[in-house]
């Protein structure tokens, strides 16, 4: 069986050292890089053997987790991501979630923290994304309004222009979709996508949705209500 390949970022060289020997000893590959920059150039030259998720430090010297984290999704928009900070300011949480972390975990924490943080990341992202029940597995792609959404390949086509989706983003729609018109609890949508209904994961919940609300917004029949401490509606008029 294949180990899980992993890209960490860190600067600081005793947590480096503690981080990658305790991923090693949980049977995961841990390819290791002192600075965003140095970190940037290891996954251009592994993108033909592309790692399965990234251990990002915010504040590194030549390029930082945040700017770093964007140039990863430019290369590869799926792989999921994961920041290390030793700020609590909620400014850089909410930009991280912006950026579409996965997990955001704040100095110090245990290092067993951080191993099953990545366990439970990579345990949803390996689960295959819902499709409706009214499609066979060969089938794909199914219209929503005047898209059509590709849920194998990622992407939302609106005429000729594509939308490239994360696999949270199509995780989501397919969701929706299979549950339209009618009201889907937060917890229950958090539970089925995120795998968690805990804040951080209601935060990301509430960017993802965001940026669907535009992704949709060239077609007036479709529209993702939410009512205030019940849940959300994604509306399709016939």
């Amino acid at each position: 069986m294949e180990k899980i390949r992993v890209l960490l970022a860190e600067d600081d060289f005793d947590f480096g050292s503690i981080l990658k020997q305790y991923l090693e000893i949980h049977d995961f590959e841990v390819t290791w890089a002192n600075d965003g920059k140095e970190a940037l150039t290891i996954f251009k030259s592994e993108i033909e053997n592309p790692f399965n998720i990234c251990v990002l430090d915010v504040m590194m010297p030549k390029m930082d987790g945040f700017a770093l984290a964007e140039k990863v999704i430019e290369m590869n928009p799926e792989i999921p991501f994961v920041f290390l900070t030793a700020k609590k300011m909620k400014e850089d949480r909410i930009k991280g979630l912006k950026l579409g972390a996965d997990d955001y975990i704040v100095k110090p924490f245990e290092a067993d923290i951080l191993v099953l943080r990545l366990q439970n990341i990579l345990k949803r992202s390996l689960k295959n994304t819902n499709i409706p029940n009214n499609k066979s597995k060969n089938e794909s792609s199914y219209h929503i309004g005047r898209y059509v959404f590709n849920a194998q390949n990622y992407q939302l086509k609106l005429d000729e222009n594509i939308q490239r989706l994360t696999e949270k983003e199509a995780q989501l729609i397919a969701y929706f979709f299979e549950n339209k018109n009618q009201m889907i609890k937060r917890d229950d949508l958090l539970t089925a996508v995120w795998g968690s209904d805990d804040f951080f994961s209601g935060r990301s919940m509430d960017v993802f949705i965001s940026r669907l609300r535009k992704y949709f917004k060239q077609d007036s029949s479709i529209s993702i209500e939410s009512a205030r401490g019940v849940g959300l509606t994604f509306k399709i008029e016939a």
